[in-house]
């Protein structure tokens, strides 16, 4: 299929972007394009303007301030991947950043794509959320920041709102005491993860404490599995604490049965990886 007739603009800055997008209730910005294309042939999306952002190069950058990344929402997967900064300082995103796809799409794809896409299969959403990250929004009445926590609200749904531009995500900086972990599980690498875990964590010498665990694959949203990661924390069993966390429904990929069954398999993985000091 091709997609249905629409507008296109070239965004020169972000301000322009944003008035773009408050004057065209049916626009949508291009960035990767990496799942808007996809959807605009498969006509499951039909805006009547595309607004391109690539051209703003101030979306484009690897900061860090503060104690915090912030990750441009222009910044390829390929650049963060590639990035000094990201694997010393997000280093749970690094560890993410190679089972997205395949190198075509990571060479295109960009951070900010994924966040405000929110797929709930997918890598990063679930690594902002473990970070305990924020998204960095602006809009014709300024800037704003919201806590992943609250940043995913539905299958495909986010705070974004009319007129919102997605301009970075910011992540704590890795400390000493920082841990990390990730695995998925997928019929082949570079597809949709039929369960994935993203986690971070505090060593206080063989304790854990401030643990977050965030699932994906398994919700409409990437979920934290709040029980088990006060299980963690108190030297008890995750894995029984777990069944109160996930009740994940089948799909086409597994039935949701297998999903809790793997959940298991990640989180007893994740365990092991945590424990481990930081190199």
């Amino acid at each position: 299929m091709k997609p249905a007739p629409f507008g296109f603009a070239k965004a020169r800055s972000v301000d322009e972007a944003i008035a773009l997008l408050s004057q065209h209730a049916d626009a949508r910005l291009l960035a990767g394009g990496q799942s808007l294309i996809a959807t605009l042939n498969m006509r499951l999306s039909a805006p009547k303007l595309l607004i391109d952002i690539n051209g703003l190069d101030e979306l484009k950058r690897i900061t860090i301030k503060d104690g915090m990344v912030e990750i441009g929402a222009l910044v390829r997967h390929a650049q963060a991947e590639q990035s000094a900064e990201i694997a010393r300082h997000a280093p749970l995103i690094a560890r993410a950043l190679p089972h997205i796809a395949h190198p075509a799409i990571r060479n295109r794809g960009t951070i900010g794509g994924s966040i405000a896409f929110a797929d709930p299969a997918a890598e990063l959403p679930a690594c902002l959320l473990a970070l305990g990250g924020e998204v960095v929004i602006a809009n014709a009445t300024g800037a704003r920041t919201v806590p992943a926590d609250a940043f995913f609200t539905g299958l495909f749904e986010t705070a974004l709102g009319f007129g919102d531009v997605l301009t970075a995500i910011r992540v704590p900086a890795a400390a000493q005491a920082s841990r990390y972990g990730f695995a998925e599980l997928a019929r082949r690498h570079g597809d949709y993860a039929m369960v994935g875990l993203a986690a971070a964590a505090c060593a206080d010498g063989k304790a854990l404490h401030d643990v977050r665990l965030a699932f994906f694959g398994v919700d409409a949203t990437p979920l934290r599995a709040h029980a088990a990661e006060d299980a963690i924390e108190h030297g008890e069993d995750a894995l029984a604490a777990l069944a109160q966390d996930l009740d994940p429904q089948g799909d086409v990929q597994a039935s949701g049965a297998a999903k809790r069954h793997l959940a298991g398999v990640l989180l007893r993985r994740v365990m092991a990886q945590l424990a481990e000091p930081r190199s």
